[in-house]
């Protein structure tokens, strides 16, 4: 695993090298508000992005708050969200979700990620999500590609992608955090892709573990 020293080194060079957040931005789910995002999160588990954008649409066309979400059977919100797959299952968690959010929140979504961690179908990927783009908080949240960027360079060492989430946490420099994501991701998407990473014009295959285990 790279030091602390070497980790600040690479994201200086994203810093550089990245777009970063750009005005704006609303995140993966790009939804207008907490409770949306959150809803937009559960209903990306194992589908396509265009596949979780369906079913968000659809869904908000019915019900937008947790109130009125629990005015619809589960038979409408099953019906409205089948593109994103596992609609029986994320139901379910949909009006448990709601039912929680108002018993325990008053309706409100928390701004800590323990209290969002807290509810039915927030795992600490939607709780990051939701913490970075509806809240603005310093977080570097963990998807796919941030996940696998992060452990073939060496940045972190992890085999799930919340305790990537939790090394990064622990040592990434506090000033990289606003927009730590966003550089990761787009290194991912362009550089440090899954099937061939484009190695031999990366900024930080000097500090990467993997290239140097390959050269």
């Amino acid at each position: 695993m790279l030091t602390l020293p070497q980790v600040e080194e690479v994201y200086r060079i994203l810093a550089q090298e990245m777009p970063g957040r750009t005005p704006g931005a609303k995140g993966p789910k790009g939804q207008p508000d907490a409770f949306r995002s959150c809803i937009s999160c559960m209903l990306s588990a194992q589908s396509l992005d265009r596949n979780t954008a369906k079913a968000s649409a659809a869904l908000f066309a019915l019900a937008t708050t947790p109130q009125e979400m629990l005015e619809l059977d589960d038979r409408a919100i099953a019906a409205a969200i089948k593109p994103c797959g596992l609609y029986n299952n994320k139901t379910r968690s949909i009006r448990r979700f709601c039912e929680t959010l108002l018993a325990e929140h008053g309706g409100v979504v928390p701004e800590t990620r323990q209290g969002l961690m807290s509810l039915p179908g927030i795992g600490r990927k939607c709780a990051d999500i939701v913490l970075s783009f509806t809240f603005g908080k310093d977080v570097i949240a963990v998807d796919t590609h941030v996940h696998r960027v992060c452990n073939r360079t060496g940045l972190t060492r992890a085999k799930t992608a919340d305790k990537t989430a939790a090394q990064l946490e622990e040592r990434s420099p506090q000033w990289a955090l606003h927009d730590g994501h966003f550089w990761l991701i787009q290194f991912g998407k362009r550089v440090c892709t899954a099937r061939t990473p484009k190695c031999e014009t990366c900024p930080i295959s000097g500090l990467c573990e993997w290239y140097s285990g390959q050269a």
